[in-house]
């Protein structure tokens, strides 16, 4: 073995160990965090978590307890709350639609080489980062006090949230676009948008689906959440019926069911969709 060839193996050693010291030192320092996290939570919490533990299955067993003497008022049940998960389904799909058209803008608008004013690139990429920055809930409740509860505020927030989400996933979609359409439409005086919508949409619009479907699973689960704030939906009538406690857990488990089996669809169907989406794009 030369010199060159034993220094370059010693300097290649050398930038491992140092890599992997980093590494060791990170991972102490998580595990620090996590560990004084965990202790900080616990002490400041109402009860202790873990003189608590043996309770995690008291509320599921209160709810069976209610529930077993009156299962064949589940599907009367079902059918009573079905209406509020339309609506939940409603705001989650408009929610989305909106989202995905403000996400898709702001996405061209800060992609470079695309975009419309590229100085402007940092400022929509700082409002996109924004809009994800701040949870749905957060935004829902200050929605509610000005609107009042029901489904328009939980469609704002939510919408709000998925646009800076899908605008930054786009964004990213946007960079491998070929630019070829995108200069010939250029060259022959096309105006900024009609480049975009047709040198550049046809090009990403199967990943643009693929993502939103995505994000429509998690705005169903979202838009059942924001139900506890008074937002409308199935969320708000699981609220309710949790908070008049034993003698209407039955209603609580028909709600259950009917999110379970809403969310385990959507799931499924979306995956199905972008599945069929990636074999096409292989192809």
């Amino acid at each position: 073995m030369s010199f060159v060839e034993h220094d370059f193996r010693a300097h290649y050693l050398e930038m491992v160990q140092r890599k992997r010291l980093y590494g060791g030192i990170m991972l102490a320092v998580f595990m620090l965090l996590l560990v004084s996290g965990f202790v900080l939570a616990d002490s400041r919490n109402a009860g202790g978590f873990w003189s608590g533990l043996h309770n995690v299955f008291d509320f599921p067993a209160a709810v069976w307890r209610d529930t077993a003497p009156k299962l064949h008022e589940l599907p009367a049940h079902i059918v009573t709350y079905f209406p509020a998960l339309i609506e939940t389904i409603n705001i989650a799909a408009v929610s989305t639609l909106i989202g995905t058209i403000f996400g898709t803008l702001l996405s061209l608008l800060s992609t470079r080489g695309l975009a419309r004013w590229p100085r402007l690139i940092p400022l929509f990429r700082r409002i996109m980062d924004i809009m994800r920055a701040v949870p749905e809930i957060v935004i829902a409740l200050v929605l509610i006090f000005v609107l009042g509860g029901g489904p328009v505020p939980a469609m704002i927030a939510i919408a709000f949230h998925t646009s800076g989400s899908l605008g930054k996933l786009f964004s990213e979609v946007n960079e491998n676009a070929d630019l070829k359409a995108v200069e010939g439409l250029f060259s022959v005086g096309a105006t900024w948008g009609q480049r975009m919508y047709l040198g550049i949409i046809p090009q990403v619009a199967p990943n643009y689906l693929s993502y939103g479907l995505l994000r429509f699973e998690v705005n169903v689960r979202a838009s059942a959440i924001l139900g506890f704030v008074g937002a409308g939906g199935i969320g708000y009538e699981l609220k309710n019926a949790m908070s008049w406690g034993q003698g209407k857990f039955d209603e609580a488990a028909a709600i259950f069911i009917l999110l379970f089996a809403t969310i385990v669809a959507f799931d499924q169907l979306s995956s199905h969709v972008r599945n069929r989406l990636v074999g096409k794009g292989a192809h």
